[in-house]
């Protein structure tokens, strides 16, 4: 079976779940009419539009997905940005910030993978104070220079892994490539953090961050990890692992994706926001629903360059 019949197989699984879950919303409404549906219904009808996104961003083409994966960074890092303090002494900063995401995806566009390794942790890590400097203001320094190389580490180098993995060929003795372990990482992470919600629902009684993340349960995180491996386990014909490499992985980028949340909530709360945006009807922004993928691209990733590569 070719790589394309393979993605198809998951299109075709992405979309029976979309209408397998508009007819129960739907059903439900029409049995519960007191129920509350409207945000569980906003959240169905914008994945009825992200996955295709997300399906044409990664298959369509190597351009097309460097182009898609920087537009999300350059959207990620804005909602952050938004929520910074601004000083007048920060723009020179905030413009080098900017003008370095799109070289990022550059280095990703003409495969220079040193490059792509160190550009933004070690170039732009110093560059970025040295913007500051230049604007001669030294209260706040500190605080601008960690806030805006951390935006950048986690919204730009974080996501970035994603458009970097499209890229690659297929490892030796296998039939798939890059994009498709982008589709199952990008899919696994979010079905996780669907189960991890229902477990939650429906059993949670521990919470393991209240003060964080109050919605979190030790039943949600082990209920949604477990059945999310699951999920890697079908999912495995779109990857070159084993069995075994499979369940490892699996527990990996679902653990990974679980602190990413954890720690954009963490960022939320800090700032008192409830989202990061408002551009994605019950969902809030771009970064409330990459969250999950800022821990789990770079881990997933490194695990299939060290394994496979």
């Amino acid at each position: 079976m070719t790589e394309a019949e393979l993605i198809g197989r998951l299109a075709h699984l992405v979309l029976g779940v979309l209408v397998t879950a508009t007819a129960v919303t739907w059903g439900l409404g029409m049995v519960k009419p007191t129920m509350r549906l409207g945000e569980v219904r906003a959240r169905i009808w914008a994945w009825w539009v992200m996955a295709p996104l997300i399906f044409v961003g990664v298959v369509v083409s190597r351009s097309m997905s460097t182009a898609f994966f920087c537009i999300l960074s350059l959207v990620a890092f804005r909602e952050y940005l938004r929520l910074l303090p601004e000083r007048p002494a920060d723009r020179t900063a905030r413009l080098l910030c900017v003008l370095a995401i799109p070289i990022q995806y550059w280095w990703i566009h003409t495969g220079w993978y040193m490059m792509f390794v160190i550009f933004i942790p070690v170039y732009v890590f110093l560059v970025i104070p040295m913007g500051l400097v230049l604007s001669r203001e030294a209260s706040g320094f500190v605080q601008a220079a960690a806030e805006l190389n951390w935006g950048l580490m986690a919204f730009v180098f974080g996501l970035s892994h994603l458009a970097y993995m499209v890229t690659c060929p297929a490892p030796a003795g296998s039939a798939v490539t890059g994009r498709a372990m982008v589709l199952f990482l990008i899919f696994v992470v979010e079905i996780n953090d669907v189960l991890q919600f229902v477990w939650g629902k429906t059993l949670g009684r521990h919470k393991i961050l209240p003060t964080i993340s109050p919605h979190k349960t030790w039943e949600g995180f082990v209920g949604g990890t477990a059945s999310a491996v699951a999920v890697s386990l079908l999912l495995r014909y779109l990857t070159p692992f084993s069995v075994v490499e499979t369940i490892a992985v699996g527990a990996l980028i679902t653990v990974a994706g679980f602190f990413g949340g954890a720690v954009m909530s963490a960022v939320k709360r800090d700032f008192g926001v409830k989202d990061f945006g408002q551009l994605i009807p019950g969902h809030g922004g771009v970064l409330d629903r990459v969250d999950s993928l800022v821990y789990a691209a770079p881990v997933f990733f490194h695990f299939v360059q060290y394994f496979h590569y």
